[in-house]
Order: C-alpha cells, then sequence, then structure tokens
C-alpha cells in the first residue's frame, strides 16, 4: 500500500462511493471493494464504518492476478 496524500478527496470519494461484495460470498465474513478515481479502497464488510484499505491500481491489478494464478492459497 501507498500513502495516499490527498486525503480530504479520498474521504470525499469514500462517502459518495458504491462498495461491493462478491457474489460468492454466503457469509458475513467477507471483505468489500470499491473502485476509486486513483486508488482502490477495501474494508471489511462486518464494520463498515471500520478502516479501509487504500491501494494504487497497479498494486491491486498484481493482488487480483496473484489471486487469480493461485499464489495466495494457503497449503
Amino acid at each position: 500500500m501507498n500513502e495516499i496524500n490527498d486525503t480530504p478527496t479520498v474521504i470525499a470519494d469514500l462517502a459518495r462511493t458504491t462498495w461491493r461484495k462478491s457474489t460468492r460470498s454466503q457469509t458475513s465474513n467477507c471483505v468489500e471493494v470499491a473502485p476509486l478515481p486513483a486508488t482502490v479502497a477495501l474494508r471489511d464488510s462486518k464494520d463498515r464504518g471500520g478502516p479501509v484499505l487504500l491501494f494504487d491500481r497497479s498494486e491491486w491489478r498484481n493482488f487480483l492476478a496473484a489471486a487469480k494464478e493461485g499464489q495466495l492459497d494457503r497449503t
């Protein structure tokens, strides 16, 4: 994760964004994701007012690629 320097803009973006949860989610133990103009936000679906992790778009693409390739599977 990178430091996000434009905090007021990010806070405003978070207030207007639409959060998404996986359609495969069948429990409350999930995360929600929200695309923002310059970043991607991630939060715990059980604590919607809690902390939010911000990733720049290249970091998010790398994470998704690694997950799809099974690099993050627990063995």
